[in-house]
């Protein structure tokens, strides 16, 4: 493979940039407003004076004194130290899709980036009436749901939102103490077992057999009873097996009057294929931020666009979108609404974007994104078996992505996933994703290589996974102290697992430093 494939020579620039709270000089300062003109002065007083009394700061806030040049430079120096989707093949961040963003929907979002969001609704009928096309048109007809919500901030936030939803179901129905189960499986998205805990419920784990990797139904009909308050589950699971038996398995759940919720995070397999209502799911969500393309980032840019049966629609977060034939309007008056789980009425800029590739891409297209996704992890897939060390557990097919592992490779040479992980930065590739814990299937990686990777791309990504087989195998030290190219060193493995040595802001840091 690597004979046909040239690796190419990659070595990160590295600055020993310091935190840019440690950086400035007193009085600096990258830009200094003009005086306020005394007309003005007199008309608005000082500004001080429109913060409550309780609400002023009693001393200015401890801020870096740097110049523009200086935080430009700052800035671009981190982001030549970073590897991303623009930068090179982000191929291995199986059950996160990553695909290219096109340039033109960028600039379609600057338009909207000064909108406020407790704007009048007569003041942005353009921005409610792609919110309302985007629901109630392209992901109607793509899962077959009646009613959808932007206002989850992520994925997790999705699932949680749609637990919300499945409490709230119960409790009008005076159900609610008796219904306090979930049932979910242990490949699906970790999120599925951990937002219904949050939202109160006890959860019940399936675990696949050591054939198919599907759960079993007659395990599923021991869960169920009347303590039964719905299932949660991921399709294709996050080892990329796709349950054919998943029609079974809802109506299991509605025989004993639960109700069924699909984790449809990573829907590119499935657009214009397959839809939650045919599978008799009550409600989904999609994340926009991978299977629509608007770029990836939980949340921050991310949106998790909730989907529900008629029945189910008026527990949605407050507002809807809805429309009366000549204006749109946000309808706050729900009196059997969950209320809302995250500020306003969602994340704007990531419906714009993913409007504007569903409208590029027609229905034509989307399922053309399928197609290829399964396309291309059906020849990733070929390439990763013939590589030592190896193996895709469980013998039925996968779709967008599959589970792979490298324990032989472990057991044969002493390197593990994560060493193989750190190894893949020195040729410039990162998002080597190993899987969610706990680890079922034992040393694991995901790749996903969806409609955006070319047929080079992924000959490339696999060429570097033979690479660092060969080196497993004769040099295995050179792995271990891998990355050699890279601006960050091994990490500590148990940094993870210690509170005590998390920050995640500067003033904790400051606090830790000072005890120790």
């Amino acid at each position: 493979m690597t004979d046909q494939v040239k690796l190419r020579r990659y070595q990160a620039p590295v600055w020993t940039e310091p935190i840019i709270m440690e950086m400035g000089r007193e009085g600096e300062r990258g830009i200094i407003p003009p005086p306020v003109e005394e007309k003005i002065r007199k008309a608005v007083d000082e500004a001080e004076s429109y913060v409550p009394a309780g609400m002023r700061r009693k001393e200015p806030p401890r801020l870096p004194e740097l110049s523009q040049p200086h935080v430009l430079r700052h800035y671009l120096r981190l982001s030549q130290q970073t590897l991303g989707m623009d930068l090179n093949i982000d191929l291995g961040e199986g059950t996160c899709t990553m695909k290219y963003s096109p340039r033109v929907n960028e600039e379609l979002v600057k338009q909207i980036a000064d909108v406020h969001p407790l704007q009048h609704e007569d003041t942005i009928q353009g921005i409610l009436e792609i919110l309302y096309k985007f629901a109630k048109v392209f992901l109607k007809e793509i899962s077959g749901l009646d009613e959808f919500s932007f206002q989850p901030g992520g994925g997790a936030d999705g699932v949680y939102t749609n637990a919300c939803v499945i409490r709230k179901y119960h409790e009008s129905n005076n159900e609610l103490q008796q219904r306090n189960e979930i049932i979910t499986t242990i490949f699906s998205h970790p999120c599925d077992a951990a937002t219904p805990a949050t939202a109160g419920f006890k959860i019940i784990t399936l675990y696949p057999d050591g054939e198919t990797g599907l759960p079993e139904l007659e395990a599923l009909k021991a869960a169920v009873s009347k303590r039964t308050a719905g299932m949660m589950i991921t399709n294709p699971e996050d080892t990329g097996i796709f349950n054919p038996q998943i029609d079974e398995m809802t109506k299991i759940i509605h025989e004993v009057g639960g109700l069924c919720a699909y984790d449809q995070a990573n829907a590119n397999a499935l657009l214009g294929i397959t839809r939650a209502k045919e599978a008799g799911f009550d409600m989904c969500f999609f994340n926009l931020h991978k299977t629509f393309s608007s770029p990836h980032g939980s949340e921050g840019p991310a949106c998790a666009a909730i989907g529900v049966v008629e029945k189910l629609a008026k527990f949605l977060p407050v507002p809807i979108v809805t429309s009366d034939g000549t204006k749109y309007h946000l309808d706050y008056e729900r009196p059997y609404s969950i209320g809302k789980t995250r500020d306003f009425y969602g994340n704007v800029q990531a419906v714009l974007r993913s409007y504007a590739w569903s409208m590029c891409m027609g229905a034509e297209g989307l399922r053309e994104t399928a197609e290829v996704s399964t396309i291309n992890q059906s020849y990733l897939d070929k390439k990763l078996l013939a590589i030592k060390g190896v193996t895709r557990p469980f013998k039925f097919r996968r779709v967008d992505q599959a589970r792979y592992s490298v324990d032989k490779m472990k057991k044969d040479t002493g390197i593990g996933t994560d060493d193989v992980a750190r190894r893949m930065v020195d040729f410039g590739v990162t998002n080597y994703q190993t899987s969610h814990h706990p680890w079922v299937i034992p040393e694991p990686f995901t790749p996903e290589p969806c409609e955006t990777y070319s047929k080079a791309d992924i000959d490339y990504w696999a060429a570097i996974i033979e690479q660092v087989s060969k080196e497993a195998y004769t040099n295995p030290e050179l792995i271990k102290k891998s990355p050699h190219n890279s601006t960050i060193a091994k990490m500590r493995e148990t940094a993870f697992d210690d509170p005590e040595k998390w920050a995640m802001t500067w003033r904790a840091y400051l606090r830790k430093r000072k005890q120790k």
